[in-house]
């Protein structure tokens, strides 16, 4: 017979569920339903939950069930405890919403560089693993080179003893387009223009190929993680984006997509936070935003920069915007729920390379490339102030620009076929 203690229990985990309901909908500007809800259930229809908190405990849920493992991976795979723990965040999520007065404006400390490495051609792209101990880089040269940060930073501070490439790795036929880290287990993937997606287990010293590969019908430009790990999104030279199940290989397209421009390819790809909803930066000049379990198409934001393309796409953490980059040399926030823009970030001319902009590890900051005058911007996150512009140190225009999820370091990489690494400097 079920105990006082136990329904007074169940009671409670009733009405904390009921509580995340009614936010949730609310905050998807669901009012309507989150007012049945709240009727139905007694539960006030303005309880205090932070955004997307349901999301976050389904995701955490479903992580755990699932044990956090991809299934045929040896337990070699799977890294130290440490390994993918997610540092807190400095600061709190920024309301973007919210308009500052000019003149108040945060300045981002200045940035030192070093070169580490040389592929030997272009360096086409760079990641940094969600726990920023590693980052990894493509090249058109056909390799990919991993790299440890705490062994970058004992280089930089003088020990010559320190060896920060930990991997190379040869598998692709063709140039590599992008690449991603697996939320929890020491697998790298990478997507190449052979229509192909490795899967890489970096904690085998001698692995030099792929223990997994994944065969496209289109050039892959662009790939993104599930927070579980259990999906994989490819953005390829076809409109529409493919989602892999990446234990079965099975493919599902959205059912419900619009209509595409003269050349929808798709440059970009990435899941939000907890991977309720996904978006996709096109060369029609569309970005698109699915809803990430029924995979339909829940919001298409037209010539989002004019007739250029959109080269990149990726959301704050709180996932209510949308950061993006185009060839007309604009950066742009978008607010999810309304499709409108909210801030616009001028001043670096990019109209050649498919360079992206992205937040630092606080979201105050918004950075990107300047390909007229070879430098890295950045602008106030919140005023869209250019705050600071400094040399790349590259030989030519960077290509690509990657910053830590957790600290304030990033990588450059480009065109010169050089791969430097970025820290304040002292």
């Amino acid at each position: 017979m079920e105990t006082l203690e136990q329904s007074l229990q169940d009671g409670n985990i009733y009405r904390q569920l009921n509580a995340l309901i009614v936010a949730h909908l609310r905050h998807q500007n669901l009012s309507q339903a989150a007012s049945a809800v709240a009727s139905a259930t007694m539960t006030p229809l303005n309880v205090e939950v932070p955004p997307n908190r349901l999301l976050e405990l389904v995701a955490k849920g479903l992580a755990a069930e699932n044990n956090g493992t991809l299934r045929g991976v040896s337990s070699s795979v799977l890294l130290p405890t440490s390994y993918g723990s997610i540092a807190t965040p400095r600061t709190a999520s920024i309301d973007f919403s919210v308009t500052h007065a000019k003149g108040s404006s945060k300045m981002l400390p200045k940035h030192e560089s070093k070169q580490l490495s040389e592929h030997k051609s272009v360096v086409r792209c760079a990641r940094l693993s969600p726990d920023g101990m590693f980052f990894a880089t493509g090249g058109a040269d056909t390799s990919i080179k991993l790299f440890e940060v705490p062994k970058v930073k004992q280089m930089l501070s003088g020990d010559t003893q320190a060896r920060p490439l930990i991997r190379s790795f040869y598998d692709h036929a063709e140039p590599i387009n992008d690449l991603d880290f697996h939320p929890r287990n020491t697998i790298l993937i990478s997507s190449a223009k052979d229509n192909c997606i490795k899967f890489f287990d970096f904690s085998k010293t001698t692995a030099k190929r792929a223990f997994k590969v994944l065969q496209d019908t289109h050039n892959v430009r662009s790939l993104s993680f599930h927070p579980s790990g259990e999906f994989l999104l490819a953005g390829t030279d076809h409109p529409i984006p493919h989602l892999y199940d990446v234990n079965t290989y099975q493919c599902f397209l959205p059912s419900n997509f619009p209509d595409s421009g003269v050349n929808g390819a798709i440059n970009q790809v990435r899941y939000s936070s907890t991977g309720s909803v996904y978006v996709t930066a096109s060369k029609d000049g569309a970005i698109r935003l699915f809803d990430g379990v029924s995979a339909k198409c829940v919001r298409s934001i037209s010539g989002a920069h004019g007739k250029s393309e959109v080269t990149s796409a990726v959301f704050t953490r709180d996932q209510r915007f949308v950061l993006s980059s185009g060839k007309d040399s604009t950066v742009k926030l978008w607010e999810i729920a309304s499709g409108r823009m909210v801030k616009e970030y001028l001043g670096a001319k990019r109209v050649k390379l498919r360079s992206q902009a992205i937040f630092n590890d606080t979201e105050e900051f918004v950075i990107s490339i300047d390909e007229a005058n070879n430098e890295v911007v950045t602008w106030d996150a919140r005023t869209a102030e250019k705050v600071a512009k400094w040399p790349s140190n590259h030989n030519s225009a960077p290509r690509w620009i990657e910053h830590s999820p957790v600290e304030s370091v990033f990588v450059t990489c480009g065109t010169d076929r050089s791969v430097r690494f970025w820290k304040e400097s002292v």
